[in-house]
């Protein structure tokens, strides 16, 4: 059985393979994407080469650029998709920076709109996003455990256990673990 740090590696390396592709089909150059995403040339350029594993933030801004969701993006490095996912399959990316892990329980997939994103966010962990990846996101967030702060729309909402929040998104959003403990939540992502 694989450890967990080589699968992650191996998303790592297919990921930077395919922001360089992006990339290379809208013809930019560093540059230019970096005009474009407010990162700078030297990131991209070690993002593009899986020197780094790109944060959250940086995914996000690039997300935008290219017009997609994260589960999209992440979804296009992995294999052909299947209609079922078993839980040993199931993509798990870190931003090891943040304290975030992200489990595409159910990714995205051709002729769907819709995706399910398991969050996990350490104690403390706090993740802000400038931008939508695609304005006007519908996006469902319910705690399965701990508490989570979630502000969108320059309104935080804090989130319990059992709690749903349902927002779309079209500015700057922000989860942060607002208890002692990890917080755990599903994510239901459905694209305009």
């Amino acid at each position: 059985m694989r450890q967990a740090a080589e699968v992650t590696d191996d998303v790592d390396a297919r990921l930077a393979a395919r922001l360089a592709e992006l990339r290379a089909a809208h013809g930019w150059s560093l540059g230019e994407l970096a005009e474009r995403s407010g990162v700078s040339r030297s990131t991209l350029s070690r993002a593009e080469r899986a020197e780094i594993s790109p944060t959250a933030a940086l995914l996000n801004r690039l997300c935008a650029v290219h017009g997609r969701t994260m589960s999209q993006l992440l979804s296009e490095v992995e294999a052909e998709p299947a209609p079922l996912v078993r839980a040993a399959d199931q993509p798990v990316w870190q931003d090891r920076a943040s304290g975030f892990v992200r489990r595409s329980v159910s990714p995205a997939h051709p002729g769907l709109r819709g995706e399910l994103v398991e969050g996990r966010l350490a104690a403390g962990a706090d993740i802000a996003y400038d931008r939508p990846p695609v304005p006007g996101l519908e996006q469902h967030i319910w705690v399965l455990q701990g508490a989570l702060e979630v502000t969108a729309q320059d309104v935080t909402h804090t989130l319990g256990a059992g709690d749903c929040l349902r927002v779309r998104v079209w500015g700057p959003t922000r989860f942060r673990c607002a208890g002692p403990d990890d917080v755990r939540y599903v994510l239901a992502v459905v694209r305009p």
